[in-house]
């Protein structure tokens, strides 16, 4: 990657045209190491050059919290796209898709409303997936107990199976990914994932 490429994601990143973007000529980088699947890691020297140039293009900018956003945001890409295409897609769902199974499979029946917020999606983004689901006999719609108007979505026989079987493949898949922390490591990671979550900011 030459460094008029990083110059150039660095600017993008700067006016917000293609913030932290994921792009091909980091991956594709000499200096880039193999992921699980084949892809490759992030280009560590390109982040690095990036926060350089921003330094001089964006000086108010903090370059930690740049970087730190960078490596979160290309290893959630990474991670995403490397389960659907060696465990998900081959399934015939997306991982979203299976977010919804998956909090089925251990909620039980439960409304629209909840569902959504659970899984971090929209109203209608629940409904599209839940239809492609539907029509793979891995979901139903059922009429809520004790209200007549009120709806549940739940898995059906085959998507239990489904989901049990998809779910082995998603955690080996998962300890794969991590098997370079010590147990120590993963369980300081995860306790700062999620209190970046919990205190997430506000909408304004």
């Amino acid at each position: 990657m030459t460094r008029d490429t990083a110059d150039d994601a660095a600017a993008n990143a700067a006016d917000g045209t293609d913030a932290y973007a994921a792009d091909d000529a980091a991956e594709a980088d000499a200096g880039a190491g193999p992921a699980p699947g084949g892809r490759r890691l992030p280009d560590v020297r390109y982040a690095e050059q990036a926060r350089e140039r921003l330094a001089v293009l964006a000086p108010a900018a903090d370059p930690g919290d740049f970087a730190l956003g960078y490596h979160l945001l290309h290893l959630a890409y990474m991670l995403v796209t490397d389960l659907e295409s060696h465990v998900h897609r081959p399934r015939g769902w997306t991982v979203p898709g299976f977010r919804v199974m998956f909090k089925l499979w251990v909620l039980g029946p439960t409304r629209p409303s909840r569902l959504a917020e659970l899984s971090v999606m929209s109203r209608s983004a629940l409904t599209n997936a839940v239809n492609t689901l539907a029509r793979a006999d891995l979901v139903e719609r059922r009429q809520a107990p004790g209200d007549r108007r009120g709806v549940v979505i739940a898995l059906t026989e085959r998507g239990r199976t489904a989901v049990a079987e998809a779910f082995a493949a998603h955690a080996a898949r998962e300890s794969a990914w991590f098997a370079d922390l010590s147990p120590t490591e993963r369980d300081q990671l995860t306790a700062l994932l999620g209190r970046l979550v919990a205190t997430r900011p506000t909408a304004s």
